[in-house]
């Protein structure tokens, strides 16, 4: 029986006529991936750089929030091919990579997700959940209509690339990551510092320029909504662990002795 997949992120931001909100999850829990699936926000980061994602779990939180109204988008680990092609065949249609800061790196991601002749991405579809083992009719003609490839730029050397990078044919979007780009920038742990506040702006100009959608990672509501201001089209906004642990302290300091507990940290 034929099947059809899913809108890609891509597909969705041309569609909709307001920036996307989403929600990281981190915990590699199914449960609480489709918790968050149905919470009414428009995507989800399925992340494996930072959070304790195995091929196996994401596999399952994929399989857990494909029944609710909300685009998926799994952050791979770092530029691996043998990785992107994984996770792909596990059936994300959008990825994320990180820590792309020129356009050689986004020129070779692009090679990674692209079935040859115009890339790298091994064929397996008869195999794969990507193509519903062979009942999609036509994917591996129009995989590239499946799949959706966004880039993080997350250094200073990004920041200055930026129009180049999005430019690359087979970027549909620039993430911008704060918290590196803090790092890169000399004042880690500051996302809100003015030197990365700019950077940002000056890598929404460039993305912009190129004419791809840029979006951005700001737990902090004021500075959320500044970059919404500034032309963000999506935008990450809480992660499930921030959730919990934020609203587990706000209880205990409410209802037990904090007296031992250390101060309440940034939220992102």
């Amino acid at each position: 029986m034929p099947l059809r997949l899913s809108q890609t992120l891509r597909a969705a931001l041309s569609a909709s006529d307001r920036p996307l909100a989403g929600i990281w999850v981190c915990s590699g829990s199914p449960l609480v991936a489709e918790i968050c699936a149905g919470s009414g926000l428009d995507w989800t980061l399925i992340d494996m750089e930072h959070a304790p994602h195995s091929l196996e779990s994401v596999l399952a939180q994929l399989q857990a929030v494909a029944a609710y109204p909300i685009t998926p988008v799994v952050r791979v680990p770092g530029n691996d091919p043998v990785v992107i092609k994984q996770v792909l065949d596990l059936g994300a249609q959008n990825i994320l990579v990180p820590m792309v800061s020129s356009t050689s790196d986004a020129e070779a991601v692009v090679s990674a997700v692209r079935y040859p002749p115009r890339g790298q991405r091994g064929v397996g579809s008869a195999l794969g959940r990507s193509a519903r083992w062979n009942r999609v009719d036509g994917y591996l003609a129009d995989a590239d209509q499946h799949v959706s490839l966004f880039v993080q730029i997350e250094t200073a050397a990004g920041v200055d690339a930026a129009a180049e990078i999005a430019a690359v044919d087979g970027v549909d979007g620039v993430f911008v990551g704060p918290s590196d780009l803090a790092a890169s920038l000399g004042v880690l742990g500051q996302q809100t510092h003015p030197f990365v506040v700019d950077a940002v702006h000056r890598a929404f100009a460039g993305v912009r320029a190129a004419g791809k959608p840029v979006g951005v990672n700001a737990f902090d509501p004021v500075a959320a909504q500044s970059y919404l201001d500034a032309g963000a089209s999506f935008i990450l906004v809480a992660a499930d662990v921030s959730i919990l642990a934020r609203g587990s302290e706000a209880l205990a300091a409410r209802w037990s002795r904090t007296d031992d507990l250390p101060a309440p940290r940034a939220s992102y």
